[in-house]
């Protein structure tokens, strides 16, 4: 009985979750799913015109109703089918942590706060408001086409630069408004009434909407809002900036994987072997290779040999090793530096330079050989310095790994 509930449990994950063009089923769930969400957000907006709710009160009522419903029983699947999306997770595990995440919040208060009312009629106009929530629900449309999925994965790939970007607008937001309050509160003691009375208007000018409700009348207040003006065009393109070169990455991306996907599954490199190396001497069954890499060409005494456990590596011998392809959303991009003479970093060592706390530097490049650095390593002109940062580097370029 068990496995039989089992495979219908499974059955009904598929159906909800995002299905595929050629299971019928699954995809008109999808589609249905969709087609329900716009269709609950567009009755919700039309019944708060008059004369829609005059003429249609009745007919938007029911839709509403439907939908909601609808709403109510998808969450029970999604209850019922939760060990399916987390399987590591026990059967109670698995529903808390859907409880818990965003998905499941949401699609709770999607139905929720409609029924409270029946059962709680005092909080009638409380419950009403959290039917808000329910336009979150359209993050599950966002879920079913690649081009809106660009969005988040934009968001979350930039969200160091973001908050960066975000940090430097609140400082200066705040550190405006206590300039403007010491310049204007002898002036306007109604309006800048102590130091943080002007975060509206630095936030209204810095992020270039400029109501005018609040504005300064000294002469030295308004040359400091010219100021703050120009700055805040600056400000508000950092973010700008950074979205839009995520988005130019982000479909460049797709356009490569989608054009070289299969070439990028695995990837290869070539090794020779020098008499210092530790694998000189071993045969390869002995060399306890990480897991997913394999060697697959042996390159010895100008022979091509397809390696077995047995053979036994030498000095002078290449070899080729493969290795699966770190998934996408897992990448690591490290920054390549080129020292010239007067760069800040030449003739200094490593473990002297002034580099943020997550910066690494993994390799350095010095006469076509590769060095493996370490602190008391002194950086020459003319090395390649190759490090993972989050900082700025001026002439730096991005490596993909």
């Amino acid at each position: 009985m068990k496995p039989e509930w089992e495979k219908r449990r499974r059955r009904l994950y598929e159906l909800i979750e995002i299905g595929c063009n050629y299971d019928a089923v699954c995809w008109g769930y999808d589609v249905l799913n969709t087609f329900t969400i716009i269709l609950n957000l567009t009755v919700s907006i039309l019944y708060t015109f008059d004369n829609w709710a005059l003429k249609y009160g009745s007919l938007l009522l029911t839709i509403e109703r439907l939908t909601v419903a609808f709403f109510a029983v998808d969450f029970l699947m999604r209850v019922i089918t939760a060990k399916c999306l987390y399987p590591n997770e026990s059967e109670m595990g698995a529903v808390r942590r859907y409880l818990l995440s965003f998905s499941g919040i949401v699609d709770m208060l999607s139905f929720i706060p409609y029924y409270l009312p029946f059962f709680f009629p005092s909080g009638a106009v409380a419950f009403r408001m959290l039917r808000i929530i329910r336009i979150f629900r359209l993050f599950r449309i966002n879920a079913y086409y690649d081009s809106l999925n660009v969005i988040t994965e934009v968001i979350v790939s930039k969200k160091q630069q973001l908050m960066s970007s975000v940090f430097i607008i609140l400082i200066l937001m705040i550190s405006s408004s206590l300039c403007m309050y010491s310049l204007e509160n002898k002036a306007q003691p109604e309006v800048f009434t102590n130091a943080f009375s002007g975060i509206w208007w630095a936030a209204s000018t810095l992020l270039t909407v400029g109501y005018g409700d609040i504005y300064p009348v000294t002469t030295m207040g308004k040359i400091f809002g010219i100021f703050i003006a120009f700055l805040g065009v600056g400000m508000v393109a950092i973010p700008t900036g950074i979205i839009s070169a995520g988005f130019v990455d982000q479909y460049s991306r797709i356009k490569r994987i989608s054009e070289y996907g299969k070439e990028d599954d695995i990837h290869f490199i070539r090794i020779p072997l020098t008499p210092q190396d530790g694998w000189c001497g071993q045969k390869i069954r002995d060399l306890h290779l990480p897991k997913h890499i394999i060697i697959a060409v042996v390159q010895k005494n100008k022979k091509v040999l397809i390696p077995n456990g047995n053979l036994e590596l030498k000095a002078g011998d290449v070899l080729v090793i493969g290795a699966e392809s770190v998934p996408d959303s897992e990448r690591i991009i490290l920054k390549e530096v080129t020292l010239e003479k007067r760069h800040s970093w030449t003739g200094h060592r490593i473990c002297d330079l002034d580099i943020s706390r997550h910066s690494v530097i993994v390799l350095v490049k010095r006469h076509g050989k590769a060095l493996i650095p370490h602190g008391n390593m002194l950086l020459q002109e003319g090395d390649t310095v190759i490090l993972y940062t989050q900082s700025y580097l001026a002439n730096s370029e991005d490596l993909q790994i």
